[in-house]
């Protein structure tokens, strides 16, 4: 199971271990869960709680939701970062991340005043996951259906088994998670555009872009061997070389 686990992308296992810790902690009252929700005056006080923006994705629903919800992060979250071409790049998963939860955040919070986002980070990497495998079927419970009803089922589902008052929240991955598709996907392919939303240069060399191992990635039975990236600006990323026609969807 470690091996497993070790073997899994790393913003993905990051997060199901993050989430699996702090959701155990939290429904064992080992921690108080007044102190990750978020709160912005807290976040701003001296000394900042700096944890909470952070902390606030990483609380699962109870009881049967601490396995449930991790495992679907892992479930999709692996297909996205390992096999998607569109965050091949060392980055850009993470980036992905960072994109959407800012994006629930202004919405979950800003709109709906929301603390906890799981939720909607869930959902929205599910939707991204619809978008990169359009016209693959899955079965969900007894239920085959084309993938790109995915999200709406999980929506739906969340809503007959927990009633609507969390609905609006989870519902705002998909605008988060569309948001980001049409800033690095539907623009540049069908806008003639660029890609708006490129991987820093400082986050892929933090995940290891420059060295040798990061031009080598395992996919299924095979190995793919990337080439050095070319170019060097504060904003480049590896995708970024392959011009704006390509089509990045797959996951």
């Amino acid at each position: 199971m470690l091996d497993s686990f070790w073997a899994a992308p790393p913003v993905t296992r990051t997060l199901v271990a993050l989430m699996l810790i702090e959701s155990c902690a939290v429904y064992s009252k080992l921690l108080n869960w007044e102190r990750i929700l978020l709160h912005w005056p807290f976040v701003f006080k001296l000394p900042p709680e700096i944890w909470r923006p952070f902390t606030s994705f990483l609380l699962s629903a109870p009881r049967l939701g601490i396995i449930f919800d991790p495992y679907m992060i892992w479930q999709y979250g692996c297909a996205l970062e390992s096999e998607s071409p569109h965050f091949s790049g060392r980055g850009n998963f993470f980036t992905y991340i960072m994109f959407i939860g800012a994006c629930i955040l202004l919405l979950g919070n800003g709109l709906l005043k929301a603390r906890f986002f799981s939720s909607a980070l869930i959902l929205a990497i599910i939707y991204t996951y619809a978008q990169h495998n359009r016209g693959k079927k899955i079965k969900f419970f007894v239920i085959t259906m084309d993938v790109k009803w995915a999200p709406y089922a999980v929506l739906f589902l969340d809503f007959v088994m927990n009633g609507p008052s969390g609905t609006p929240l989870m519902a705002t991955g998909i605008p988060a998670a569309h948001l980001h598709e049409f800033l690095t996907r539907y623009w540049p392919e069908f806008g003639g555009g660029r890609n708006l939303l490129p991987t820093p240069s400082f986050v892929a060399r933090w995940f290891g872009e420059d060295t040798p191992a990061a031009r080598v990635q395992v996919r299924g039975h095979s190995t793919v061997f990337r080439p050095p990236p070319q170019q060097t600006s504060s904003f480049s990323t590896g995708w970024g070389s392959r011009g704006s026609g390509r089509r990045l969807g797959g996951d």
